[in-house]
């Protein structure tokens, strides 16, 4: 059973591979059951998440489904390999909220990390002083040592991109760097590393301007994550109010794609969205030098 009893994402993720599979071979939840020789309640179980399939299950059903490329089979496989796994975040699991955890999950399993962020920095390139200063203005109460815990959990999530283990895009609203929701100063620290980072080969940080004018998804902040050597998306995280959900229906994931490639294109080039955010710290830095009256 997955940890804590409760699907994991990749758990989810290999039960809805299968149940795809099982579907396109026209295939009901009784007669895979019969093809293990174990109850439906299995099947059941297996695609939706809440029971790891074992690798000799995966390679029965996959085999009676008619598939036969050997790389999604190394793929299932490695999932389930990989769900009984417990990742660097699972040791601050009493800390995390559990679709936190989902999310981190994603992120650490991705290839390639799509960002959109109409508001804040994105988790992945925010400084421990601009997470404090985020939290800080918050209007619940965090206890400091809960904030120092999330200052280092956002540290361990941005290792992921500082090591190169994902091809990373962020693009951000013109606001984001125009109008500080924090204090001039660590505004200016934090567009400074994320100059530093956008010089990395696996980063591109791109900006959306005013000019631009409405484009579709501009109100909503969302994450697409893929898990293959092509960018394809799989999955989108969206954090609302009462947490984060993930999108994993077909059109679903097609709709925030197309959404993202419509902001890609206008967005400005990675080296016009540099100019524009070292603008952005000189003007700060002049409008702090300025003697106030």
């Amino acid at each position: 059973m997955p940890a804590g009893g409760r699907p994991t994402v990749r758990s989810r993720r290999l039960g809805a591979a299968l149940k795809r599979y099982r579907q396109a071979a026209k295939l009901d939840q009784p007669q895979a059951a019969d093809l293990l020789g174990v109850h439906q309640t299995r099947i059941s179980r297996i695609e939706s998440g809440h029971v790891n399939a074992r690798i000799v299950e995966i390679r029965v059903l996959l085999s009676a489904y008619g598939v036969d490329d050997p790389e999604v089979f190394a793929k299932l496989e490695d999932l389930a390999k990989r769900s009984k796994h417990r990742g660097w975040w699972l040791e601050q699991a009493e800390h995390l909220r559990p679709d936190y955890l989902d999310y981190i999950a994603l992120e650490d399993d991705a290839t390639y990390i799509r960002e959109w962020q109409p508001i804040v920095v994105p988790g992945l390139l925010q400084t421990p002083a601009y997470v404090r200063a985020v939290i800080a203005a918050t209007p619940h109460y965090v206890a400091p040592e809960r904030i120092a815990q999330l200052v280092k959990v956002r540290e361990a999530r941005q290792a992921k991109i500082e090591e190169g283990g994902a091809m990373y895009t962020a693009i951000l609203w013109e606001a984001v760097v125009r109008h500080p929701l924090i204090s001039a100063e660590v505004h200016r620290e934090q567009l400074a590393a994320i100059l530093e980072v956008g010089k990395r080969r696996n980063v591109t940080v791109q900006i959306l301007p005013f000019s631009a004018g409405p484009v579709v998804g501009v109100t909503s902040a969302f994450q697409s994550f893929s898990f293959e050597s092509e960018p394809t998306v799989e999955a989108v995280a969206l954090e609302n109010l009462r947490g984060m959900s993930v999108l994993e229906a077909p059109e679903d994931l097609a709709a925030y794609a197309n959404a993202y490639d419509e902001l890609r294109s206008a967005a400005l080039a990675p080296d016009v969205s540099a100019r524009l955010i070292r603008s952005a710290v000189r003007s700060s830095e002049e409008d702090a030098s300025c003697p106030r009256s």
